[in-house]
C-alpha cells in the first residue's frame, strides 16, 4: 500500500526484497498441490455412493453423494478439464486403481452443481476446532464469463467484448478464504460487505479493506458483527470529520489529519490488506481468470468451490518470509 501512496505522490521507493526461510517444506507443498491422493482421498471414495436409495416419491433416488459430486469439480477446477474430460479422467483413476466405482456422468455433474448449495468455502481455518478468525481482509475480483482470447482479439483487431462475473472475497490473516460472494459484473462492492460478513460465525477483531469500502452502512455492518473490530479503511481525499459519520471513520479522519496518512497506514496495519488482493491473485493464477459454468446459480457454486480449493492448498503450505532489504 505504501507504494501506490508513493508512486501518486512521485516519491522513489527502493524496492523491497524478501527472503523464504522455509523453502524445503514449501516446495514440497506445492508439489503436493497437484497430487492426486490430496484431492480424490479414501474419505471421499469411501463416501462415493449413497448408502440407502429407497425411493420416496420424489423421483429416482441419487445414486452419486454431494461429496462426489464437489470432489468432481474439485478436480475439475484443479486440472482445468471440461465435463466429459472430467468423467474419464475420474474413471480412468478408479480402473488403475482397481476401485469398482464410476465418475458421475457429464450431465450429472452439470445439473447437480447447482444443487449443491454449499452456503460458505471448504476447508477454512474455522472449520477446526480452536481457530478463532483475528483478522479479515476483503477484495473482488473480474472472472471471465465468456469473450475471445487475447490472441483472436489482436490478430483479427477485434472488439475485447466480454461478460464478465464479479467475485468478493473475504480472507484472514492465514491466508484462509472464510467467505466468499459471487454477483453480476453490476454487483457494488460495498453491498456484498454483509453477506460476506454472515458467512463468518467468528467475531473479527481487525477489518481492512480499500477506499471504495468508506461507506457509513458499511462501519455499521461490521460493528452489529463484530462491535469490538478495529475498522481501517482509508476515508476519501474529500472526507471531513461528520457528527453523523461512523466514530471509527472519524478517528481514521483524525489520526491521518494528524499523523499522516504513511504513519496512519503503519500503526493501524493497514498492509494486511494485501491478504486480500494475494487470495485473488492466487485464484487468478491457480484455477484461471474464466467462469467454467454458463448460469449464474452454477457459477456462484463454482467459486464456492474454487475458494475451497484455494484453503486447501493452504493448508498444504504457505512460504514464511521475512524482509531483507
Amino acid at each position: 500500500m505504501p507504494n501506490k501512496y508513493a508512486e501518486k505522490k512521485k516519491w522513489t521507493l527502493k524496492k523491497q526484497h524478501y527472503k523464504v526461510t522455509n523453502w524445503p517444506e514449501y516446495n514440497e507443498s506445492l508439489r503436493r498441490r497437484g497430487a492426486i491422493d490430496v484431492w480424490l482421498s479414501e474419505d471421499a471414495i469411501m463416501n462415493w455412493v449413497e448408502g440407502d436409495q429407497r425411493p420416496d416419491g420424489t423421483g429416482t433416488p441419487k445414486h452419486y453423494t454431494d461429496f462426489a459430486i464437489i470432489i468432481c469439480h474439485e478436480l475439475r477446477q484443479v486440472y482445468r478439464l471440461p465435463l466429459r474430460q472430467t468423467q474419464g479422467f475420474i474413471d480412468s483413476l478408479f480402473r488403475r486403481m482397481k476401485i469398482k466405482l464410476r465418475c458421475p456422468d457429464f450431465s450429472t455433474l452439470s445439473k447437480r452443481l447447482c444443487t449443491l448449495n454449499i452456503k460458505v468455502p471448504r476447508y477454512r481455518k474455522t472449520d477446526r476446532p480452536d481457530n478463532h478468525v483475528h483478522a479479515v481482509a476483503i477484495d473482488s475480483t473480474g472472472l471471465k464469463r465468456f469473450g475471445r482470447g487475447e490472441w483472436h482479439q489482436e490478430k483479427y483487431s477485434l472488439s475485447a467484448k466480454a461478460s464478465w462475473r464479479k467475485l468478493h472475497i473475504g480472507v484472514n490473516e492465514d491466508h484462509y478464504i472464510e467467505a466468499c460472494v459471487l454477483t453480476n459484473r453490476f454487483g457494488n462492492d460495498d453491498q456484498q460487505v454483509g453477506a460476506l460478513l454472515d458467512q463468518i460465525d467468528q467475531p473479527i477483531k481487525h477489518f481492512t479493506a480499500d477506499g471504495a469500502y468508506d461507506e457509513t452502512p458499511i462501519y455499521e455492518a461490521i460493528l452489529a458483527h463484530s462491535p469490538a473490530a478495529d475498522i481501517v479503511i482509508p476515508p476519501r481525499a474529500t472526507a471531513i470529520v461528520r457528527d453523523d459519520a461512523a466514530p471509527m471513520r472519524n478517528r481514521n479522519l483524525t489520526e491521518i489529519k494528524t499523523h499522516g496518512r504513511m504513519e496512519w497506514q503503519r500503526e493501524r496495519r493497514y498492509g494486511q490488506r494485501n491478504f486480500s488482493e494475494l487470495a485473488v491473485q492466487r485464484y487468478q493464477r491457480i484455477l484461471g481468470d474464466s467462469m467454467h459454468a454458463r448460469e449464474l446459480k452454477r457459477q456462484q457454486q463454482e467459486a464456492m468451490i474454487g475458494c475451497g480449493i484455494i484453503n486447501k492448498m493452504t493448508s498444504l503450505g504457505m512460504p514464511r518470509s521475512y524482509r531483507s532489504a
